[in-house]
């Protein structure tokens, strides 16, 4: 039985008929007949937000603390070019989203019309795929296509402009099961042969590591179970890419921490020192590898990812598997486990020896000052008042985000929050909003620096309409840390347009947006503080003021190996490096 409707309609029945509860957006006018279904219903919540932007970041939020698809809706023109910050942030993360962006009236494309704009070929390099729809009659149709491309193999967003005249006009609606999605059916079991040839590998390797990474996470749940039985049973040291945190969880014996550019000694050694590195859902990308020439130069080396062009593109690898990792990694634990359980254990556990002697070194150890609050810690501090708790963490970009990372421990996947791969300041409070959406009645701290934070401070208002309580927590050192450190290391202490003169008073901020603020720059008062913030039931911005010109180490200098770190206070033997650090 077939229905007939407007477009509006049907844009709002195919996001019911997908299982959509929320969207965020802004209205314009060639979105108002979408709009205007959306008044007529009940079923899907709208967060209005403040600028398109954040709406792309909130949907990012939602999606990657529920593994469901977030789904933005904004208008033509301005509309949609602000929102193409947030959907390159998403395809760099692979993160699951569908943008419905409107478009001027399909006779008037390519005359200038106000607020046209060519939104397809803005952001075909931006989206996995992206559709005009000119006939009504195939918009449900490809509504559904877009759902199952951004969701299918890996994750990533899809973009659907809808012209205003599509929107008035009726036509068929196209049914989810009748909706034709076989053209994009992204291999998820891996090749036996290859994933045999692996489990050879890991029987007689006797420096092993696993590199692992956000393709775990968007695996799903079992991807991340079956990691952490593969990592017990084997006994393997594993580290983690920045989007992969949580995935094996921080308190497990085998974890070695974050690697690659802010990583740990141990970690980052590990990767060096290695023969054989088992890289599953990540991607080499040059803040892990470093320079290509001298990464991980001793090791065979393989490399299981859903996307096919991910293998071989960076870094040429010995066992290339195309596969969804817990597939791959149900069927490997099985030939492993049929084949005797077999791994080096003597030569493992010489490895785990020499790694212990890295751990010693203690790379992440600070002495707290008893006249300024140093940012480590400040994080230090926020993880043990708020560990055990059901809490979910965003983060802006900059040194607070590397800190974070380091200081703060993730046992379960999907609740860390953070741009990784585009590294897009603005983007922790709108998506602390997104989160919160999802989990309203979680615990979500978005950890920020003042820089970053007042990119898309003016999400606040949607925090405060919809009695979201997120809470800022934001390390205030008046400067772009994070460029100011490396001017400091790199640039002969010249510190161009790294500092702001004019930075707004956060409490009165806070107050003025109807939301509490809080101030705290005195370490003995920082626990007080802290309790407080998450003691009040609504949203909070908490200025904690701490050294300005505090660097985050461990830091591999752009360019250089994985055994060539700047240590900063840690202890070790080595060459007195740049400002005091130790070159490994």
């Amino acid at each position: 039985m077939t229905r007939q409707m407007t477009g509006a309609e049907m844009v709002v029945q195919a996001l019911k008929d997908q299982g959509v509860e929320v969207i965020f957006g802004y209205p314009g006018g060639a979105v108002l007949p979408i709009y205007d279904a959306i008044f007529q219903q009940n079923d899907i919540r709208h967060i209005l937000v403040r600028h398109e932007q954040g709406a792309v970041h909130a949907a990012e939020g939602y999606a990657r603390s529920t593994g469901k698809p977030g789904v933005v809706l904004v208008t033509s023109g301005p509309g949609a070019t602000n929102a193409v910050t947030g959907i390159v942030d998403a395809l760099m993360d692979s993160i699951p989203l569908i943008v419905l962006t409107g478009q001027v009236p399909t006779f008037m494309i390519g005359t200038d019309g106000f607020q046209e704009a060519d939104t397809v070929g803005i952001t075909r390099p931006c989206t996995k795929m992206n559709w005009l729809v000119k006939d009504t009659d195939r918009l449900a149709e490809t509504l559904h296509q877009a759902f199952h491309v951004a969701t299918a193999g890996r994750p990533g967003p899809v973009l659907v402009d809808i012209p205003k005249d599509v929107q008035f006009a009726t036509g068929t609606y196209c049914e989810k099961p009748k909706a034709k999605v076989s053209h994009y059916q992204p291999k998820v079991k891996g090749d036996i042969d290859q994933i045999t040839q692996l489990v050879e590998m890991i029987e007689t390797a006797e420096r092993p590591v696993f590199y692992t990474g956000g393709g775990v996470i968007n695996s799903g749940p079992a991807a991340s179970q079956l990691l952490r039985e593969l990592t017990e049973a084997t006994g393997f040291p594993l580290t983690s890419t920045l989007m992969g945190l949580g995935a094996y969880p921080a308190s497990g014996k085998s974890w070695l921490g974050m690697l690659g550019m802010h990583g740990t000694y141990e970690a980052n050694l590990a990767m060096h020192g290695c023969d054989l590195m088992i890289n599953i859902g990540a991607r080499f990308d040059d803040r892990i590898t470093g320079r290509i020439a001298d990464f991980s130069p001793n090791s065979r080396k393989a490399h299981i990812d859903i996307d096919p062009s991910s293998l071989n593109k960076v870094i040429r690898t010995d066992v290339p598997i195309v596969g969804d990792i817990a597939h791959v990694l149900e069927d490997l634990l099985r030939i492993w486990k049929a084949r005797g359980r077999k791994v080096n254990r003597g030569a493992v556990a010489n490895w785990w020896t020499q790694i212990e002697t890295w751990r010693q070194v203690d790379c992440l150890a600070y002495k707290p000052s008893g006249a300024t609050i140093r940012p480590q810690h400040a994080i230090a501090r926020l993880e043990a008042l708020t560990k055990g708790r059901n809490r979910y963490i965003t983060t802006e970009v900059g040194q607070h985000q590397m800190w974070a990372a380091q200081y703060l421990g993730f046992e379960d996947p999907n609740r860390w929050m953070t741009s990784g791969g585009l590294g897009t300041m603005g983007y922790g409070v709108p998506a602390s909003i997104g989160v919160q959406v999802a989990h309203p009645d979680a615990l979500v701290i978005n950890v920020a620096g003042e820089a970053s934070w007042l990119m898309n401070m003016q999400e606040m208002g949607t925090a405060t309409q919809y009695r979201l309580p997120v809470k800022q927590f934001i390390l205030n050192n008046e400067r772009l840390g994070m460029v100011r450190q490396w001017q400091e290391l790199l640039h002969g202490e010249r510190y161009s347009h790294s500092w702001s003169e004019a930075l707004p008073d956060f409490v009165k901020l806070a107050e003025a947006f109807g939301a509490k603020g809080i101030r705290c720059s005195d370490p003995a008062d920082l626990d007080d503080a802290i309790m407080e913030m998450l003691a009040y039931d609504g949203p909070v911005i908490f200025d904690c003021l701490v050294e300005k010109h505090e660097n985050c180490f461990p830091m591999i200098p752009s360019g250089n190996a994985h055994n060539q770190m700047l240590l900063g206070e840690a202890e070790t033997q080595g060459v007195i490096g740049a400002k005091g650090a130790v070159l490994v």
